[in-house]
């Protein structure tokens, strides 16, 4: 199955959204899973940072372009996740608000606040210059961790 194909299957079932904590939830574990189905390694690990920068510079135009919004939000709920499984942090999300996706924010336990859906729009639109790799992997840097 397609990386298309699971996209549509995925949200063709999608019928309210709930909660952002929730959302996030959903469509990391979607993404991972439509990732994985279509060739990139998707496990929630630094390596897999890089997986998510192959798949934006092979599918900005295609999959992404049509999809923006909802690629977006899944892309930066997985970077989001892994950022907290590695270094630990916390979701800050506000349901009210009218942006509210955009918006979802890890704080990590230093106070240092990301706010990655906006990393993964950089990255799209400014290519590798805003790599996502780099971005996680100097975190511990960040928090002044080895």
């Amino acid at each position: 199955m397609s990386f298309f194909q699971f996209f549509s299957r995925f949200f063709s079932k999608k019928t309210s959204i709930s909660s952002l904590e929730k959302d996030i939830d959903e469509y990391s574990e979607w993404i991972t899973t439509a990732l994985n189905l279509s060739g990139y390694l998707a496990d929630y690990t630094l390596e897999s940072m890089k997986e998510l920068d192959r798949f934006i510079d092979e599918e900005n135009d295609g999959i992404i372009a049509r999809q923006r919004g909802r690629i977006l939000f899944a892309m930066g709920a997985y970077v989001g996740k892994t950022v907290i499984k590695l270094y630990g942090g916390e979701w800050i999300t506000n349901d009210r608000d009218p942006e509210g996706e955009l918006n979802i924010t890890v704080r990590l336990p230093d106070g240092t606040q990301m706010m990655p859906v906006y990393k993964c729009m950089k990255r799209c639109k400014l290519g590798m210059e805003e790599s996502l790799y780099s971005y996680v992997s100097v975190i511990p840097k960040i928090m002044n961790r080895p």
